[in-house]
Formats: C-alpha cells, sequence, structure tokens
C-alpha cells in the first residue's frame, strides 16, 4: 500500500509541472506584430514547408523574414491567446524550427497583459538542418536580462542574434549589430511547447480576450455570458375577470398595489416583447427578491379566498440555481402568517420556460390558512451557499380559480371523457388541437401530446390515481381542463 500511495504522489508532480503545446498555429493565428523591421518585416502563417521530417508533420506552420533595411535587433512578437506559459518550476521553451542556414535564434518572454514575470530572455543554435527542436532554457538569461520567474503571455523572436552561450557586449545581432545594417534571414516556427499556467483574471477589462465568447464573459474563465428569452412564455388561457387575481403580466389586468420593493440587493427591469413585458431579476444575496405590497389600495387587503391555485412562470439562465437554492413564492397574511410555496429549482433544464400551476392544498406553509387579507406577496431565492447564480426572470404571476370542470367543459367548444377515467381520455374539438401539456397537482409537467387533429387520446395507464389538469392549445386560444384519473 506505501508504494502504491508514493507512486501516485510522484505521478501528481510530474502531471503538474508537465509541458502544453500552446501554439502550433492550426488554428486562429496568435496576434502577431513585427518591430525595429522598417515596415519590411513578414510573419506569415503558412503550408509546413516539409512534412516528411520526423519531427513536424503539422499542416501549417509560422513564416518569419527580417527585413534588410530593418535593425539588427528586429523581432517577431506574438501573443498567445489562450494558455500563456508558467516559467516559474520549468523554464524551458521548445520550439520546432525549420531553416536551411545554420543560424542563432534569441527568444525573449515578456509577461505581456496577461503574465505576471520580468522580462526574460535567451538563445538556441540551428544546424540549418531543416525542421530541428531547440531548447531554449531561461534560467541561462543572455541580453541583460534575468532569469524567467514568473508567467508569459508573449514570445519574440530574434532570427538575426549571432552569439549563443556566449558574454555579449556588442555586435549580438548579425551581422554588426549595427543600426540600418541588417540582413535577410527566414526561419519558420511551430510547436511552441511549455508549462501551461492559466491567464490572469481579465473577465472586467472589457476587452475580448483569453478564449471569451463575448467581451468579458464565457469561455473557459469567466462567467457564462447573458442568456435571456427570446420571447415571453406562453400565454395564459382565458378566463373570466371574477377567476383570476393577477399580480403580475399582460394576460389578466393587474390587481391595484400600493408599492413595489425590492430587498437583499435584488436587481429588477423589464424586457419587452412588442407590448408583452417580463421581468428579469438578478438576486446576488442569499433571501433577496421583491415583493408586491397590499397595504393601502382599496379594498386595503387582497383577497384570494375565492382562488384555488397560484400560477408563476419562470425562466433561469445559465444554470437554474446555485445548489440547493429553493425558488420561494409567498403570500403573507394581515397577521404575519406566510403561506408559502418553495420551488427546488436545481434539477430543471436552464434557458427554458417552466410553468408552475399549484393548488393552495399542495402549498408548504399554511395551505388551509384564509386568504382574505393578504398584504404582501413576495417572491425570493434562499439557497445553502448563500447565493443565487444568473439572473432569473418572472412572468405571469396570478392566482386563479380553476372553475374549467367536466360539466362546463363538455358544453364548451372542447369535450373530455371518460372523466374521471381508469384508461385514457379523449379531448374531442370544433377546430385543430396543436398541443396538450398534462401537469399533475403541482404542477409539474407529466405528458405532453402535439397531435393537430380535432381529437387526442390521452393515456393515463402510467399515472398514479388523482387529480390532473390538461392545458389544451388550439387555433382559437388554448384553456385549461381538470381531469381525474381513479
Amino acid at each position: 500500500m506505501k508504494k502504491i500511495t508514493f507512486l501516485f504522489v510522484l505521478l501528481t508532480i510530474s502531471l503538474g509541472f508537465s509541458q502544453s503545446n500552446l501554439e502550433n498555429f492550426e488554428g486562429a493565428a496568435p496576434a502577431t506584430n513585427f518591430f525595429d523591421d522598417n515596415g519590411g518585416g513578414q510573419i506569415n502563417v503558412i503550408a509546413n514547408p516539409d512534412t516528411a521530417n520526423a519531427i513536424n508533420t503539422s499542416a501549417t506552420s509560422l513564416e518569419i523574414i527580417t527585413n534588410a533595411s530593418g535593425n539588427a535587433w528586429q523581432g517577431a512578437q506574438l501573443i498567445l491567446q489562450n494558455d500563456i506559459m508558467d516559467l516559474t518550476t520549468n523554464a524551458t521553451v521548445t520550439v520546432d524550427v525549420y531553416s536551411n542556414n545554420p543560424t542563432d535564434i534569441l527568444a525573449k518572454v515578456v509577461p505581456g497583459s496577461g503574465g505576471s514575470g520580468s522580462d526574460s530572455a535567451t538563445d538556441a543554435s540551428h544546424g540549418g538542418t531543416g525542421w530541428e527542436t531547440l531548447s531554449f532554457d531561461f534560467t541561462m538569461p543572455r541580453d541583460g536580462t534575468g532569469a524567467a520567474n514568473g508567467s508569459y503571455q508573449n514570445i519574440i523572436f530574434y532570427p538575426l542574434w549571432n552569439t549563443v552561450g556566449g558574454t555579449c557586449t556588442s555586435g549580438c545581432y548579425s551581422p554588426y549589430g549595427t543600426p540600418g545594417v541588417s540582413a535577410m534571414e527566414t526561419i519558420v516556427i511551430d510547436n511552441i511547447t511549455a508549462v501551461a499556467a492559466a491567464p490572469a483574471e481579465t473577465c472586467s477589462d472589457g476587452i475580448l480576450n483569453n478564449g471569451e465568447t463575448q467581451v468579458d464573459c464565457g469561455g473557459p474563465n469567466c462567467d457564462a455570458c447573458p442568456n435571456p428569452p427570446s420571447g415571453p412564455p406562453t400565454t395564459p388561457p382565458n378566463r373570466a375577470a371574477n377567476d383570476v387575481v393577477s399580480i403580475y403580466g399582460n394576460a389578466y389586468a393587474q390587481a391595484p398595489t400600493d408599492g413595489f420593493q425590492t430587498f437583499g440587493s435584488a436587481v429588477v427591469s423589464e424586457i419587452d416583447f412588442s407590448g408583452n413585458t417580463i421581468l428579469s431579476v438578478t438576486t446576488p444575496d442569499n433571501g433577496s427578491g421583491l415583493q408586491y405590497q397590499y397595504f393601502g389600495t382599496t379594498p386595503q387587503f387582497l383577497d384570494l379566498s375565492a382562488m384555488t391555485n397560484m400560477h408563476i412562470d419562470f425562466y433561469f439562465e445559465g444554470s437554474p440555481a446555485a445548489v440547493g437554492t429553493v425558488f420561494i413564492v409567498i403570500a403573507q397574511y394581515s397577521d404575519g402568517t406566510n403561506i408559502q410555496k418553495n420551488f427546488d429549482v436545481t434539477a430543471l433544464a436552464s434557458n427554458t420556460w417552466h410553468e408552475m400551476d399549484v393548488a393552495f392544498a399542495a402549498f408548504d406553509g399554511n395551505p388551509g390558512y384564509p386568504r382574505d387579507e393578504i398584504q404582501q406577496v413576495i417572491v425570493q431565492v434562499a439557497g445553502d451557499d448563500g447565493a443565487q447564480v444568473g439572473p432569473f426572470y418572472l412572468d405571469n404571476l396570478y392566482f386563479h380559480n380553476n372553475t374549467l370542470g367536466v360539466e362546463e367543459f363538455e358544453t364548451s367548444s372542447f369535450r373530455v371523457y371518460p372523466n374521471p377515467t381508469k384508461g385514457e381520455w379523449n379531448i374531442l374539438s370544433n377546430s385543430n388541437i396543436s398541443n396538450v401539456s398534462v401537469y399533475d397537482i403541482l404542477g409539474k409537467l407529466v405528458m405532453s401530446k402535439q397531435p393537430n387533429l380535432n381529437q387526442v387520446s390521452v393515456d393515463a395507464t402510467s399515472l398514479n390515481s388523482g387529480v390532473y389538469f390538461a392545458k389544451v392549445e388550439g387555433v382559437n386560444g388554448s384553456t385549461t381542463v381538470k381531469l381525474i384519473k381513479e
């Protein structure tokens, strides 16, 4: 057992300092620039000049051509966009270099915007035999720099360096190290390999960088980018005015309120979809949310005594919620008692609308309490970790009396039979039925069908006995019917 543990530790350490190919020029090329070249240097992504060799068989490489009219110390700089070099422990960078002429090359690493070390330069020699793998050891600094001591985003290649391994005080660049006296040199590089370090935090710099999919968001390092709904949820069914009390939404007239508040640092705004508005809510703190108040309206309280159900549509952006988060809706009674329903949303799909329609009898707190003196309707988030991840969106928060029973339903344009049933319900309509969604009493969708016919059969054999609600949609709108499974 001790031997196994010891080997595991060694393997872990070895992997921790392993090198990665940070740039192979096969995808999008990194940002580059040539300097001190008098405008004539070239950096080009080209086809591999020799794919028959045993060192580098990749399809594309980077060509660097110096300008004979530029300064001898002209250089080509590459800015790594994703992984950057960590030279704190292993300070060696290997590069495949192609040249048909013997040449010396100076490489210099610079921290750039994503690194943290001091500039460091070192050199290596190429034998002029085509592709060769050169090792640049930055513990052996050159050109007046110190040893590498951190992380680096930029690497610069100086093809006209001419003093590998020596102490250079002047004439370090061919042919003479004199300004304006240079030479024409072509090298091709590929497969820049070093220990990779995670880029520094750039998620608030206002720049699209380090793999971000949008400025300061997305990619491997930043929070997910905003992904709000592309439209509102399904329009609620037509209901008589005395069968619904609307808190928020465009489908029904909203009940008069004498106040709207946020709490716990919540931020609320509206998004307008051609006149159909929804609420966008950000809740950075545990228990934060919003509330509608009914203290001074006429009548003073919100009377929900004739209502049987509460309805809410919500949409979570990104991850639905932090682990353990519960989405809570509360109706606070005039004596301070909460009539409360909790929704555990951690397992729900993100970036889609969820429709919850729940009977008061299924509420978690005080389900049988009188509902004739409601002073506040509250929506909040509570979680084990104390934080909500990502904004969420609300629409169609209302209470209703689910009056579409069997008798009323059969006299309308829809008819359902048998109801109750032990096997299946048959739904008939005078017009095309486009969608049927069946929910249990807790508002959970248990099945849906898209018949596009005037008649549809709904198999209830797999359902437990109890009450269900079917939302039937067609060309003339939608309606909800109560179904009973025996």
